[in-house]
């Protein structure tokens, strides 16, 4: 099936496919194994022109959107999402840019992240705001044509790793969300460090570190929009890159699948294929089925926010929702399918359980995007006219 897909997105399926299959396949559990990051991979990524898949011509992209983005991260996802997430996190810490820079900054930042001269990420989380975002305790104190930071970002994806990086912090501790504001901050800047990488139960190819800021002097120019929108820049910025969560989650379930079906063909028990059996029979049906309905809403969602409506927040949080939820339920099928095989660090399934998890906490816990989705629906519905 096509799925609608235009002839440029088409040929990033297939592009990604073929570098999935020759190139991450390979290495994909030697960098599960090793925690180490992908610097080689992500040099393929950007000969592959795949950086800039969603970023504006003008600014050296492809001139796509989120549902380009989607294509390649589910299709990368399929065989690895840990190293996926790579290209997935860099537009988390590029979209705050493309929705809320202005063009001087875009001139700055985004042709090297377009052409893959640098990766980015999106300095949000701390230890004490997770899910309650608005309670970050980093502070901007402005102090001439600079802004001092202080503080520190938890569980930050390409962490370290990433040259250039969206962070939100308070520049008005008395305004609560409303007096967090956002900034672009360069690896290197003097009082910008690193703390320790996480030991992660799963992603493991996928660098996660803390930010931390201490008199860490940003140039106003590096403000997003104005002082007090931080929250704003979050929120929206969220709402368009779900659907790139959700895509990694379908990737997941997708690649799953394909290695539940092949491996019942192969396995024999009782003097026949297991895939003879109704019970696993019963089980691939109902895997494949969440696939395909995870994947049209997670396509649908992006198609949305490609198109330029306004409110999206519920279907972007829909696609992320039920996406994870799907990879999660897939990837347990799927090592039940495997039986005890599926159980041992040899076979790919193993992995993608692990992998999967992620996808309903990170970008937003599934019971956030639950209340995402509720508030919207009352929303929506006081807005009828009876």
């Amino acid at each position: 099936m096509d799925y609608g897909l235009t002839e440029q997105q088409v040929m990033i399926r297939d592009l990604c496919r073929q570098i999935a299959q020759e190139k991450l396949k390979p290495v994909r559990a030697h960098y599960d194994e090793t925690g180490e990051f992908p610097h080689d991979i992500l040099k393929i990524f950007a000969q592959s022109d795949l950086c800039g898949l969603y970023i504006e011509e003008k600014y050296g992209g492809m001139g796509g959107g989120v549902m380009d983005l989607c294509v390649a991260v589910e299709e990368l996802s399929k065989v690895c999402s840990g190293i996926a997430l790579s290209v997935a996190a860099t537009a988390l810490g590029t979209f705050p840019i493309i929705l809320h820079g202005n063009d001087e900054q875009k001139q700055k930042y985004l042709p090297r992240i377009a052409k893959g001269q640098s990766i980015a990420a999106f300095g949000l989380t701390e230890a004490n705001a997770g899910s309650d975002a608005g309670a970050i305790a980093t502070t901007a104190v402005r102090d001439g044509d600079f802004y001092v930071l202080n503080g520190t970002k938890q569980w930050i994806t390409n962490g370290g790793e990433a040259e250039i990086y969206s962070v939100v912090a308070k520049t008005d501790k008395t305004k609560g969300p409303r007096g967090a504001s956002a900034f672009i901050l360069e690896k290197g800047m003097p009082g910008f460090t690193f703390g320790k990488k996480e030991n992660k139960m799963g992603i493991r190819a996928s660098a996660t570190r803390e930010l931390v800021f201490q008199d860490c002097r940003v140039p106003k120019a590096n403000l997003l929009a104005k002082e007090g929108m931080g929250f704003i820049v979050a929120m929206k910025t969220f709402d368009t890159s779900r659907p790139g969560v959700a895509a990694q989650a379908l990737g997941i379930a997708a690649g799953a699948l394909d290695e539940a079906v092949q491996y019942s063909r192969q396995r024999r028990q009782f003097g026949k294929p297991i895939c003879s059996f109704q019970g696993i029979q019963f089980l691939l049906a109902d895997m494949a089925t969440q696939v395909e309905a995870a994947r049209t809403l997670v396509y649908q969602a992006a198609r949305y926010i490609d198109s330029g409506a306004k409110d999206v927040a519920k279907i972007s949080a829909m696609s992320k929702l039920f996406a994870s939820d799907t990879a999660m339920r897939v990837t347990t099928d799927a090592v039940q399918v495997f039986g005890g095989y599926g159980y041992m660090k040899e076979y790919p399934v193993e992995k993608m359980m692990r992998d999967a998890k992620i996808t309903q906490i990170y970008e937003g816990t599934n019971q956030i995007q639950r209340e995402v989705i509720g508030l919207n629906l009352i929303k929506e519905a006081a807005s009828r006219k009876n």
